[in-house]
């Protein structure tokens, strides 16, 4: 099914239309954020939305292939939204850029890193992320959507987004960012941002893990190791990296 044959599963020419697509979406976005399939139940209580109206649009997604009903009656993700995000992938090349960085990183030791992307007005994407060996971990994954201007990621994502404030004032000065339990009081991290062609921001490379073990000598032995990773990753893109932080 094309894209605009998905559009046109829920487009009229009224704002009705429009509302429409946002529901649709919203159904999408619950059902996506869950490891296991989603309850009927379950849909309408997450989204604010009537019954009939989510099982109305569940019928469209279903018909697009976004949304499948399994043989229990709960509902998971289709295999039209796997065609989608291989066709994310052929546009959008980064993994064969930031995962091999990833996994260097966690050769040497470090925390669990993971890179971030712009995904809303308020909010950002883990777009790759790798656990670390430790034993213990914090609770992030790829495809979690967080909140913009928290945490180290995203608040290097706001600083270079124009947030005003002194405190992405500094992020800007230094390329480097540290959140210790700020959107998470048990957990911290580290980011730095990549750069591609023409110095355009690309994301945040992060690193992150239990709040305990982000001591100042950590911070400091790694602080030049990330900025480094980032460096390498604005290369291979085509970008070049600040000075200062180099």
């Amino acid at each position: 099914m094309s894209s605009q044959e998905i559009s046109n599963l829920f487009a009229s020419p009224s704002p009705v239309g429009v509302a429409a697509v946002d529901r649709g979406l919203a159904i999408l976005e619950t059902v996506a954020a869950r490891e296991e399939p989603s309850t009927l139940a379950h849909v309408p209580a997450a989204t604010g939305l009537y019954k009939s109206t989510v099982l109305r649009l569940l019928g469209s997604l279903e018909k697009a292939g976004l949304i499948v009903r399994i043989s229990d009656g709960r509902y998971a993700l289709g295999a039209t939204a796997w065609r989608l995000g291989l066709a994310y992938e052929r546009a959008n090349p980064l993994r064969h850029h930031i995962m091999p960085v990833l996994e260097e990183l966690v050769r040497q030791g470090s925390e669990s890193p993971s890179f971030h992307v712009r995904h809303g007005a308020d909010t950002r994407l883990c777009l790759f992320r790798i656990d670390s060996a430790h034993a213990t971990l914090d609770r992030i994954r790829a495809g979690d959507v967080l909140p913009l201007g928290e945490g180290a990621a995203g608040r290097l994502i706001a600083a270079w987004a124009g947030e005003p404030g002194a405190r992405f004032d500094a992020i800007r000065a230094t390329s480097f960012a540290v959140s210790l339990g700020e959107r998470d009081p048990s957990c911290a991290g580290l980011a730095a941002p990549v750069f591609g062609a023409a110095g355009a921001f690309v994301g945040a490379l992060s690193l992150s893990g239990p709040l305990t073990r982000f001591t100042e000598p950590m911070i400091a032995d790694w602080r030049p190791r990330l900025l480094a990773a980032a460096a390498r990753i604005s290369a291979s893109l085509g970008g070049s990296y600040p000075a200062h932080a180099a």
